[in-house]
């Protein structure tokens, strides 16, 4: 994480590229005062706030390509934002950025059943889409837990995961095509669309760049067939480390669940003492969340079996969801865990790292320690069956010793996790927050590589500057400062 700041001085647009963006996407959509700037300081990373000089909400593609054109003639750095969901501060505005908010591009533009695709720019909802077409048998699969609000756009620039995703792939695993803009305001379109497409694989580079190659317009996703059935369990235990072990046997034995969440006591409380809750024991240690899907020939037998699992590692009990009704209430509880922790403090770390699932035990056990050897509350809420990990610190962001603790203990896990033979994000991304931490895992040559493919969409470094890849390691662009700005 890097150093804690405070929220930045706020840095006017000259007053002629505040009337240029209004001539291109209309004057309301234009935010220059710091009252109007003050909700986009932060992303879901609280503990990071930078005011950005404004805030541009285009409408369309061709409206994004003129506000680019705009900025970068002007030498202006911008920031792309979908819902402003993420975790790891990669859409705040650093180097008195302006703001790109993609959330009007919000419409659905075409649904093909029989080629099992659809075309949505890139301010749509996740779940609007799977509503739009459950009722005629199908789901967009990727299913983060901020769903009910994060973008799609959002969710290809982070190449975001969710619980069901042990099963059905990552966002990349169902992204077709793109339309982007880049950072020279020119639209340009990669992926094949549902052909595959001759040449370099150019969507596979952008599609996780975290905003730093363009920015998304349109996507033609996969839709993805709902399943004939499906059985969720929820396995009681009274140990950490038996859950754990449970979920290594369970993928070990060849069961492939559509989701392997677990969910841990301080979690469990947390969520059952708020409007979210689900029910949830919470007199047991950990609970996993157990999905298995597919056609209903053999659903049962495969459920059977990992419930004799879950026994054999002590559960005190195994209950399946008796209809969907409690499903959907068991999944509500699950995804909306991050916002019942607001019970246990002001402000929440959601870390992200991922390990071997044989590795959870120990790993667990040695997050534990260090939050308490920071005098910290961590609560654990994960997707175990790929090991990706989420601790959440719950801290007070306006004490500044605590804030420090938070700081120190971040990074004692995410060198825990790499350390354990795992790596530094599953799902959220590097964004600011764990800059510094890719040293971890990758050496100066291997980000000069990195570098230079950033460098082939976007050379001047003016979008989202001072993300993914060290300071140090990047070009002077990507340090565009007050001074510079000052020169406009």
């Amino acid at each position: 994480m890097p150093p804690i700041a405070e929220t930045t001085k706020y840095q006017r647009v000259p007053q002629r590229v505040v009337d240029d963006l209004k001539a291109a996407v209309g004057e309301r959509f234009v935010l220059t005062e710091p009252d109007e700037l003050l909700v986009y300081e932060a992303d879901a990373l609280t503990v990071i706030k930078h005011l950005p000089a404004a805030v541009v909400l285009p409408k369309t593609a061709e409206e994004v390509s003129a506000v680019v054109k705009i900025l970068a003639a002007e030498n202006i750095p911008f920031t792309p934002r979908g819902a402003g969901t993420g975790l790891t501060g990669g859409s705040i505005a650093f180097n008195h950025s302006v703001i790109i908010e993609t959330a009007r591009l919000n419409r659905i533009l075409k649904i093909d059943y029989e080629n099992r695709l659809a075309v949505v720019e890139s301010g749509v909802i996740n779940v609007h889409l799977s509503q739009a077409t459950s009722p005629y048998g199908f789901h967009y699969a990727p299913d983060p837990s901020s769903q009910m609000a994060c973008t799609i756009g959002g969710n290809v620039s982070q190449n975001s995961g969710g619980p069901h995703c042990l099963k059905y792939g990552m966002t990349t695993n169902h992204i077709l095509a793109v339309e982007v803009v880049l950072p020279s305001g020119e639209i340009v379109n990669l992926g094949g669309g549902g052909v595959d497409a001759a040449g370099y694989d150019l969507l596979g580079a952008f599609v996780g760049s975290e905003g730093t190659f363009g920015i998304v317009t349109k996507a033609t996703v996969k839709l993805t067939r709902l399943p004939q059935g499906v059985k969720t369990l929820l396995g009681e235990f009274m140990t950490v480390t038996d859950a754990s072990r449970s979920v290594s046997e369970i993928i070990a034995a060849g069961i492939v669940p559509a989701a392997l969440e677990m969910i841990d006591r301080a979690t469990i409380i947390a969520v059952e003492n708020s409007i979210f809750a689900g029910g949830f024991p919470t007199d047991v240690a950990a609970l996993l969340i157990i999905e298995i899907d597919g056609l209903s020939v053999g659903i049962e037998d495969e459920a059977a079996r990992a419930v004799e699992i879950c026994l054999r590692h002590h559960a005190r009990a195994v209950r399946i969801a008796k209809d969907d009704a409690e499903r959907t209430k068991l999944w509500g509880a699950r995804k909306r865990a991050f916002g019942a922790m607001g019970r246990i403090n002001a402000d929440l770390m959601v870390q992200d790292a991922v390990i071997p699932r044989s590795k959870l035990p120990e790993v667990l056990d040695e997050i534990y320690a260090i939050a308490a050897r920071y005098s910290l509350n961590v609560a654990n809420v994960f997707h175990a069956g790929d090991g990706n990990l989420h601790p959440n610190i719950s801290y007070d962001g306006r004490n500044a010793d605590e804030v420090r603790r938070v700081e120190l203990a971040s990074k004692a896990i995410m060198q825990l996790c790499v350390e354990a033979g795992g790596t530094i994000t599953g799902e959220h991304g590097v964004g600011a927050d764990k800059i510094n931490y890719m040293e971890l895992i990758f050496s100066d040559a291997d980000m000069e590589r990195m570098l230079a493919v950033k460098n082939v969409f976007n050379p001047t470094g003016l979008c989202n500057p001072a993300k993914v890849i060290p300071a140090t390691k990047t070009c002077r662009y990507c340090s565009f400062g007050l001074e510079d700005f000052k020169k406009n």
